[in-house]
């Protein structure tokens, strides 16, 4: 059984390390060109992948964390909500739909999850309790950002772009982080938490640069 799982391990970090790389080339070549949709679609399979065996490992004996197997669901949420959020900008599509909607809930059922785990924690001093309670924060923010847009993204052309910008840099923020906590083997706070406030501060400036973009066109 343990040699199985140390497989699945080495299996994880390798679509894992192409997941990173791909993702950080993604974000330096030309948005919306070939090599940009090439990587793109790269990574998000990779992290798929990645992040599935890593539900599996996360359950087997002596393997089990809780923790990890939460990760695992919001990296596999952040890619495909991010890939769906493209269909928002053909014409035919006026609306989300139940795929979408789905998908943004489970999340968000899971996100609800982490903040209880991480209040009761807090209360009983348990291990990672600031960090539950810090990506169910998070989780919690990104899918309420999801149903607003599905609800008005017919008035802002750009908001199935903004979506898209958010979650795959939020899944590249998972990639980042598991490679500095187990494949550097740093798991202090500000490591878990850093690439998650960096990612961010990205987000944020693309967003403006935007909607500096739109009002520029109107």
């Amino acid at each position: 059984m343990e040699a199985t799982i140390k497989i699945l391990i080495y299996i994880h970090a390798f679509f894992g390390g192409i997941g990173l790389i791909t993702g950080i080339g993604s974000i330096l070549v030309v948005k919306g060109g070939l090599f940009h949709k090439r990587l793109g679609r790269i990574f998000s399979y990779s992290m798929v992948i990645s992040s599935l065996i890593s539900l599996i490992v996360a359950r087997m004996p002596n393997h089990e964390n809780l923790f990890l197997f939460l990760i695992g669901i919001f990296t596999i949420y952040m890619v495909l909500a991010g890939n769906r959020a493209l269909t928002l900008k053909h014409e035919l599509k006026n609306k989300a739909d139940l795929v979408d909607k789905t998908i943004s809930g489970l999340m968000l059922l899971a996100s609800i999850i982490m903040i209880t785990i991480g209040i009761l924690g807090t209360i009983q001093n348990i291990d990672n309790s600031i960090l539950y309670l810090f990506f169910g924060g998070f989780g919690t923010f990104m899918t309420l950002k999801d149903f607003q847009t599905f609800k008005n993204f017919t008035r802002n052309r750009n908001a199935w772009l903004k979506s898209h910008l958010g979650r795959m840099i939020g899944a590249l923020i998972a990639s980042i982080t598991a490679f500095m906590v187990a494949g550097l083997s740093i798991g202090t706070l500000i490591i878990w938490i850093s690439p998650t406030i960096l990612g961010t501060l990205y987000i944020i400036y693309w967003n403006r640069k935007l909607k500096i973009k739109t009002v520029a066109n109107n």
